[in-house]
């Protein structure tokens, strides 16, 4: 079983029963969110960089759970971690569900010296790539030739990351079986379509667009 819970903005969880890894953990403060940073709980924590909406109640949650965090060493520093597994882009690491390939994100870090990033995440057989805050960038076709993904979560709405135009375009680089279109419609600003965004990525390749409301679950295995 593989089951992505989405929390708003760019915040999810995927677990496979056993194992529950939080990503972006952006709760307090997040006007779509539908659970509070209080009451989550997981094993592990992906931060794919330091703006406050996507390092978010990380190092509350960390302290609370005892979860072990997984980023950059600028991510652990600014979590004051006890458990932590630094990582750094093009690196891969081994855990209890699977294992975390760290890619790069073309965006800034909200922390001095740090790099965002983004994960592909090996987990219930399944390869899950969380592209974090960025740009439209050709690496992302080497992404897909790598790990043949089974789902892509990108950021669609535009002026802080792609746009729906740019994330379509993406879809065609990564070539992933699922989508799920993330960080928009929070404000004003980064304001999207996701049916757009299905509209264009239907047409033109063979992957599957799933548009989630904060607080929608979906069983991976049933895809």
């Amino acid at each position: 079983m593989l089951l992505l819970t989405y929390y708003g903005h760019s915040a999810f969880a995927l677990s496979d029963g056993k194992d529950k890894l939080l990503f972006d953990p952006f709760f307090s403060g997040n006007p779509l969110a539908t659970t509070t940073a209080d009451v989550v709980t997981c094993n592990y924590i992906l931060v794919s960089h330091g703006h406050a909406d996507h390092l978010g109640d990380a190092p509350a949650i960390a302290a609370r759970t005892g979860a072990i965090v997984i980023g950059t060493p600028e991510i652990l520093e600014t979590c004051r971690a006890e458990n932590g597994h630094g990582m750094n882009i093009g690196g891969s690491a081994k855990f209890s569900f699977g294992s975390v390939y760290m890619t790069r994100a073309i965006h800034s870090s909200g922390v001095p010296g740090l790099l965002s990033c983004g994960f592909v995440v090996n987990i219930a057989g399944k390869n899950v790539y969380f592209a974090g805050d960025t740009a439209l960038f050709s690496d992302m076709e080497l992404i897909g030739k790598r790990f043949r993904l089974d789902c892509a979560l990108l950021p669609i709405g535009d002026n802080y990351t792609m746009g729906v135009e740019d994330a379509a375009y993406a879809v065609k680089l990564l070539q992933p079986k699922h989508v799920i279109p993330v960080h928009y419609n929070t404000w004003p600003v980064i304001a999207a379509e996701p049916e757009r965004f299905k509209e264009l990525v239907e047409k033109d390749t063979d992957s599957q667009v799933h548009i989630l409301a904060p607080g929608d679950a979906l069983d991976m295995d049933k895809l």
